[in-house]
């Protein structure tokens, strides 16, 4: 991976959401919405308090995470479209 985030900052794979509801209906591509589940690619090292110590991370690589409808910016890497946002954007972590 050729990026790195910075701070608090988080980089983030979208889960691409089903293509079929519960009861059977196929939904086409104009009716999709973008899914708000993804999962952690990188993470930066965490912000920083006013006294200059660091505050970890609450979620790391790996982690499948829940995120708000519009958070994020989208930025493509090596071809694959991801999303960076700050940690505080994270709604919670799927278990």
């Amino acid at each position: 991976m050729a990026l790195k985030p910075l701070h608090d900052r988080v980089l983030v794979r979208r889960v691409e959401s089903d293509e079929k509801t519960a009861g059977g209906l196929i939904i086409p591509d104009s009716a999709k919405e973008k899914p708000a589940e993804g999962v952690v690619v990188s993470c930066g090292a965490g912000a920083r308090k006013d006294s200059g110590e660091l505050i970890e991370m609450a979620v790391s690589e790996g982690d499948k995470i829940l995120f708000g409808k519009w958070s994020g910016t989208e930025v493509t890497v090596d071809g694959e479209e991801l999303l960076i946002m700050k940690e505080s954007d994270i709604l919670g972590i799927i278990a």
